[in-house]
């Protein structure tokens, strides 16, 4: 298994799991706090999916989905088009509501891209520094673990309130 194979299958993941905690999900379920403070499903999964969106795309030199295919305009969200959602407030958090359909229908297609880009990627590409504003420079390898642990992080968060709202997680 080649690097890239291994990444395309943790990405492969988080789809699976972000696709099916929106699932069945109302409007209402997928904006329900679990708490004063914390994040709905909704948010959890237009976050994560914005961040691989964001990331992917900057170190691919490719276009992001949210623009290049007018997801910004479908989701009609009242925030700046490179939002997104990093150190969101409460009322920002509130704003973000969306059907389950488009929230999966988006994360598919950053999907499609983040593979697109990953069948490209050799062993040698993981070590081409992509961010230098950290010490040490942040790599291609570095900088796609760390997106897709995000991910990950937030798919799982999104899948234990799916289980407190009653629903399967």
């Amino acid at each position: 298994m080649t690097p890239a194979q291994l990444l395309s299958d943790g990405f492969g993941r988080v789809l699976e799991s972000g696709t099916a905690v929106v699932d069945g999900l109302s409007l209402g379920e997928l904006s329900r706090r679990p708490g004063h403070d914390a994040n709905p499903i909704g948010w959890l999964v237009w976050h994560l999916t914005r961040v691989q969106d964001d990331h992917v795309a900057e170190v691919a030199g490719r276009p992001q989905v949210w623009t290049d295919q007018d997801f910004v305009r479908r989701f009609d969200l009242p925030l700046v088009v490179s939002d997104t959602g990093y150190g969101h407030t409460r009322t920002q958090v509130d704003v973000v509501r969306a059907e389950g359909d488009l929230l999966a229908e988006y994360l598919t297609a950053v999907h499609a891209q983040t593979l697109a880009f990953l069948a490209t990627v050799g062993e040698d590409d993981l070590d081409r520094v992509v961010d230098t504003r950290w010490d040490p420079p942040v790599t291609l390898g570095v900088r796609l673990v760390s997106v897709l642990d995000d991910d990950l992080r937030h798919v799982g968060q999104a899948e234990y309130v799916r289980g407190l709202l009653g629903g399967r997680p």
